[in-house]
C-alpha cells in the first residue's frame, strides 16, 4: 500500500534564479528621476593682474530682495513680480554711458551704464518659499533670453547662418552677472 503522508511539493530550486532575473529586468527597465534645478555655470576664475573684487558703482547694482513677508523689493520699493522682467530689461539695457552701439535704453542716469556692469543682486530671506527664489530666477532668465533675442534678430539679421556663433555673441553682449546674497 502507498503512504498517505507524502504531500506534493513544489521544486524551489530555480525560484532565486527567478527573482533575481526579475530584479535585473526592473532595474535596467526602470528610469531614476534626474533632479532639476537652475543652470547656471559658475563665473571663471579672477585672471591674474586684475581686481576681480572692485567695488561697484550703486547705478550698476539691481537690488532685488524678498522679505519675510513676501514682499518683493525692487531697489527699495515696493514692487510685484509681474513688473521685474521689464524692469530688469530697462536696467540692464539702458545705455548710461552711451557705449553701448546696440542697445536700446533711456540713457537714465538712475539706471546702469551698459550690460557689461549691469549686475543684479538677489537678496532673499530665509523665510521666503523656494518657489519665490525660482520665480525671481526666471525672470532674470526671461529678460536676458528677451535681450539676447532681440539682438540676434535686430542687431545680427545679416549673418543669420551661424546659430551658435550669434548666441555666443548675444551671451557677450549682454552677459549675466548675478549677485546672490
Amino acid at each position: 500500500m502507498r503512504n498517505t503522508n507524502d504531500t506534493p511539493a513544489v521544486n524551489a530550486g530555480s525560484m532565486a534564479d527567478i527573482a533575481f532575473l526579475l530584479l535585473i529586468f526592473f532595474l535596467a527597465t526602470s528610469m531614476i528621476p534626474n533632479d532639476k534645478g537652475i543652470a547656471r555655470a559658475l563665473p571663471p576664475p579672477c585672471p591674474p593682474n586684475i581686481d576681480c573684487d572692485a567695488t561697484l558703482k550703486q547705478r550698476n547694482v539691481f537690488i532685488v530682495q524678498v522679505n519675510q513677508n513676501d514682499e518683493l523689493m525692487i531697489n527699495n520699493k515696493l514692487s510685484e513680480m509681474k513688473f521685474l522682467k521689464e524692469d530688469l530689461k530697462n536696467f540692464i539695457d539702458n545705455n548710461g554711458d552711451k557705449t553701448c552701439n546696440y542697445c536700446e535704453g533711456k540713457n537714465d542716469v538712475k539706471l546702469s551704464e551698459n550690460p557689461d556692469k549691469a549686475t543684479i543682486s538677489i537678496q532673499v530671506d530665509r523665510e521666503v518659499a523656494y518657489s519665490d527664489y525660482i520665480k525671481i530666477q526666471d525672470k532674470i532668465a526671461e529678460a536676458y533670453a528677451e535681450l539676447r533675442t532681440n539682438y540676434i534678430s535686430e542687431i545680427m539679421r545679416n549673418n543669420l547662418k551661424d546659430t551658435l556663433g550669434l548666441y555666443n555673441k548675444a551671451r557677450k553682449a549682454y552677459p549675466m552677472r548675478v549677485i546672490e546674497n
